[in-house]
């Protein structure tokens, strides 16, 4: 993405960097698409436009770790350039894309033709995560060699198991070779064994087949175990049990490499918005109870989960309207990622700079990428947004193709006015 040529000056804003350690109210200076001045422009630097920011919190663009964006292979769903605009509207200048597109991210070409779209649309950057094994078979290692050099963030078998631990072994130990992070959707298959709702009392009375906790714990743990063995880093995407978090936590403090994130919706809602079979609430892994909800607050607060997800999934209506069992998992949530992250605000759980921080720092720093910060010379990537701004969420005015979300109707609070992408204004509210 060529860098943007017009200088601006964003005015009067609280800049909050948690990079930088910066909480501060003052001017953010952008010429040639990078970071000019901070607190105040340059010295005879002349803007060509203005951005009035009083009132207003100016902070890194966000990170989503987990966006699938549906192209190449389901279209119908979404496209590149639709769910990058999504993005931009939700403040996110950075998409990282799981490997389970059609086709599979696991050649140097799927790589370079998501890495096209993206650029062809310019409305956020998308980096890629590369298959741990070829297409996402489980048996055969991918050739992660070529996958680092194509510019993978790093590998993951996406949602599909990898039944051999022996198999999981070497391609970590061959992931590891090429300081490539392990992505993991800690998720046991036949524990799982077609479930689609947490185990526990509300799939019982709905009578939904259940996933219990140990599906996500077992697998957290044979991970864990060859991560030890292995030295590899590894990253655990979308964990949802208060458990998973304290088993991270001890791996994290007795130094294993590890980290790991939470989906936006599993730290406000849980089985109980199941309730009427609601498909919307369809979501892998299932909402659970509300005491593992508070376990991932309090991990999340803590800094054990070193960053919040949107886990966006478009989906068009029909996805949605079969029985519960068999309707698609997801929700469509680039757009909500940022008020809910600062509804934990007004909850008391996280600060805004914590939640900043989980939002841009932490997941650029699990990517390893060049994000998340507004430090001078830092690519000027931007969210300016409206902490005050109250608004209801109408599906039928979401900028996604999926309008799919569990959270119609909720009143949100924080809205973005300005998002600028290596200096240029990419979304701008109307």
């Amino acid at each position: 993405m060529s860098a943007g040529g017009d200088r601006i000056l964003i005015r009067g804003g609280r800049i909050v960097d948690p990079a930088s350690g910066l909480d501060a109210t003052g001017d953010l200076a952008i010429a040639g698409g990078r970071i000019a001045g901070v607190l105040r422009a340059p010295e005879g630097f002349t803007p060509d436009r203005v951005l009035e920011a009083a009132g207003l919190v100016v902070c890194p663009g966000l990170v989503d770790l987990a966006a699938r964006l549906r192209e190449p292979g389901l279209e119908h769903k979404g496209t590149v350039a639709s769910e990058t605009r999504a993005a931009a509207a939700g403040g996110i200048t950075t998409l990282c894309c799981p490997p389970d597109t059609d086709p599979v991210i696991d050649t140097p070409a799927v790589v370079e033709l998501v890495r096209r779209l993206a650029r062809a649309a310019g409305h956020a950057r998308v980096v890629c995560l590369g298959a741990l094994t070829r297409g996402l078979d489980g048996e055969r290692l991918s050739e992660m060699a070529a996958l680092a050099e194509a510019g993978c963030v790093g590998v993951g078998n996406g949602r599909r198991p990898v039944p051999s631990t022996l198999v999981l072994r070497r391609a970590m130990e061959y992931a590891a070779t090429f300081g490539l992070t392990v992505h993991i959707h800690p998720m046991d298959a036949w524990l799982r064994d077609g479930g689609c709702a947490h185990e526990g009392a509300v799939a019982a009375r709905l009578g939904l087949p259940g996933i219990p906790e140990a599906a996500e714990t077992a697998e957290v743990a044979r991970c864990l175990a060859l991560v030890e063995q292995t030295g590899v880093r590894a990253h655990f995407g979308r964990v949802s049990t208060a458990r998973a978090v304290r088993m991270i936590a001890r791996a994290r403090y007795d130094g294993l490499p590890v980290t790991a994130d939470v989906a936006v919706a599993h730290l406000h809602l849980t089985e109980a918005d199941l309730a009427g079979f609601n498909a919307e609430a369809h979501l892998d892994p299932p909402l659970r109870t509300a005491r593992d909800r508070e376990g991932l607050r309090e991990g999340l607060a803590r800094g054990v989960l070193a960053a919040v997800c949107s886990d966006h999934e478009p989906h068009e209506p029909d996805a949605k309207l079969a029985p519960f069992p068999s309707t698609e998992v997801g929700a469509s949530g680039l757009e909500t990622l940022l008020p809910l992250v600062l509804r934990l605000v007004d909850e008391g759980v996280l600060t805004l700079p914590q939640a900043v921080e989980r939002l841009t720092a932490g997941p650029a720093a699990v990517l390893g990428i060049e994000a998340g910060t507004l430090a001078e010379g830092a690519r000027a990537d931007v969210c300016v947004f409206d902490p005050a701004a109250e608004w209801r969420l109408d599906p039928e005015r979401m900028v996604s193709a999926g309008r799919n979300t569990p959270f119609a109707g909720w009143t949100l609070k924080g809205r973005v006015r300005w998002t600028l992408l290596e200096g240029r204004v990419v979304w701008e509210a109307g």
